[in-house]
């Protein structure tokens, strides 16, 4: 696959635990992948492989034609732990991320730059602030700039909001979609979750994992229209029916753990 991201025969153990079995994945350009699974099915250990932050016993792993042998600017990050420098502002945690991307840069350019991202996340009033100041939502608001400023192409999401209440996990939510919406050319994300409702609210496609070891259980597109309207989406019978045979496909592999074990 010459553009996108491709995923062949990838297994990972650690120590002797088996974490990923097997995983085929094809992924193209400007889509939006939800990745869902109980805890332990291997979604974080998935998206660290495709960051280049690990590395599997075997398979192979691609992006954009290319293999990941390790970290690169074309694969932008985002934990749900922010990762923002406690001791730089919130203005440099962005310009830092600039001049990674693109070192000719001048330092006063990158400032400039790193605002237009913070605007771009609702942050303007906060540029000259620590993270130690900022919210929850607000840190992670930052920490997408951050992402967004390195320019990569292919967004790697590891449940960034998850710790967050469900006011500021709904408003993040639409800001990620509202700045990939409006993006030319959209880049494409792989977004990890093991919460239904946003993995059907955000994605093109839901690839669920099931777990013992981590493995392909279903991969399902998301037909629902854009631009999402959230209370006529949740309402819907399509998104109702939709929720609940993932429900099922979820109970259906837990029930194999158990009668396995």
């Amino acid at each position: 696959m010459s553009h996108g991201l491709y995923l062949e025969g990838v297994d990972f153990s650690y120590d002797a635990s088996h974490i990923l079995a097997g995983i085929d994945l094809s992924i193209p350009a400007g889509q939006f992948v939800t990745l869902l699974g109980a805890s332990g099915s291997g979604k974080s250990t998935l998206l660290r492989l495709i960051a280049g932050l690990q590395f599997p016993q075997r398979g192979r792993l691609a992006w954009d034609g290319k293999p990941i042998t390790g970290p690169g600017l074309d694969r932008g990050v985002v934990f749900q732990d922010y990762a923002l420098f406690p001791w730089l502002s919130v203005v440099d945690n962005i310009a830092i991320a600039i001049g990674k991307a693109r070192p000719e840069t001048r330092k006063a350019e990158r400032r400039a730059e790193a605002a237009e991202y913070l605007k771009k996340v609702g942050l303007e009033a906060a540029i000259g602030k620590f993270p130690f100041e900022l919210s929850g939502g607000m840190r992670q608001r930052a920490a997408i700039a951050r992402a967004l400023a390195l320019g990569s192409p292919l967004l790697l999401m590891d449940e960034p909001f998850g710790a967050l209440d469900p006011v500021n996990r709904a408003r993040l939510q639409d800001l990620v979609l509202e700045i990939w919406e409006a993006a030319s050319p959209r880049k494409t994300i792989v977004f990890v979750t093991h919460d239904v409702d946003e993995a059907l609210y955000l994605g093109d496609r839901v690839v669920i994992l099931g777990s013992t070891p981590g493995r392909v259980i279903a991969d399902l597109p998301v037909e629902f229209p854009r631009h999402r309207d959230r209370r006529a989406l949740f309402n819907s019978d399509a998104f109702h029916e939709l929720r609940e045979s993932i429900a099922e496909t979820l109970a259906a592999d837990t029930l194999r753990q158990l009668i396995a074990a």
